[in-house]
């Protein structure tokens, strides 16, 4: 594993406690402690800095459409882009069997690592310390959020999307189920008959892993339409 030097300069943050930066990239299948306690305070502080951003940049938007948007934004599909971009998969440690099966490259374990990274600043800081860097690391997604179409969910946009084309309807479908029963997290797949695309999603339900295939589905096929 590359030395932790090297990705707190990319982060442009020196650690005062290098034993958060180092247990924010820990995962629970290796030995010590995990950074599970970090992924849920992270995940806090990142949901109350967005809402924050967008209170400031829709003053005239309700509640609810504040709500659809911050979950736009805070979902696992950006999560993971964001860590893909700081590169923390080549700094995750892992156990075995996670090794074994690609997990430095697994977008789930590399999301939930921004969101322990960014609990880690702030236990090393503080909040005002800590909120710069997530804007700036969501600042891509950020700039492109808007009121348009906040009320339709991405499988509702990708459905309209595939009709105004004329094609069948998506298809979703199950791939795995992984951990336990009280904790499971579902793969899901999208697909249109007729397209070579296939998409995948992951989530702590089948509806939420189906979103998330859908938006990335729907992401890549508007991004092609505009260019």
């Amino acid at each position: 594993m590359p030395e932790l030097a090297t990705l707190a300069k990319r982060l442009g943050y020196q650690f005062r406690d290098s034993d958060l930066f180092e247990r924010a990239l820990h995962h629970r299948s290796a030995q010590g402690k995990d950074n599970e306690r970090l992924e849920f305070l992270g995940d806090s502080i990142l949901n109350m800095t967005i809402a924050e951003y967008l209170f400031d940049k829709f003053p005239s938007a309700k509640e609810g459409q504040l709500s659809r948007i911050r979950a736009n934004v805070v979902c696992g599909e950006t999560l993971a882009q964001v860590g893909a971009d700081l590169g923390l998969g080549d700094y995750v440690l892992l156990g075995p069997g996670e090794l074994k099966s690609g997990g430095h490259r697994r977008r789930s374990i590399v999301g939930d690592c921004v969101e322990a990274l960014i609990a880690a600043i702030y236990l090393d800081s503080d909040l005002a310390t800590v909120k710069p860097f997530i804007l700036k690391w969501f600042s891509q997604t950020l700039a492109s959020v808007s009121l348009d179409n906040v009320y339709k969910d991405a499988k509702t946009l990708l459905q309209e999307w595939g009709q105004s084309q004329q094609l069948p309807l998506p298809v979703y479908t199950v791939v795995s189920t992984e951990g336990p029963a009280h904790n499971q997290v579902f793969l899901v797949t999208c697909t249109i008959e007729g397209m070579a695309l296939k998409t995948q999603g992951r989530g702590s339900s089948r509806r939420k892993a189906e979103q998330e295939a859908a938006k990335v589905f729907y992401e890549k096929v508007s991004h092609e339409s505009a260019s």
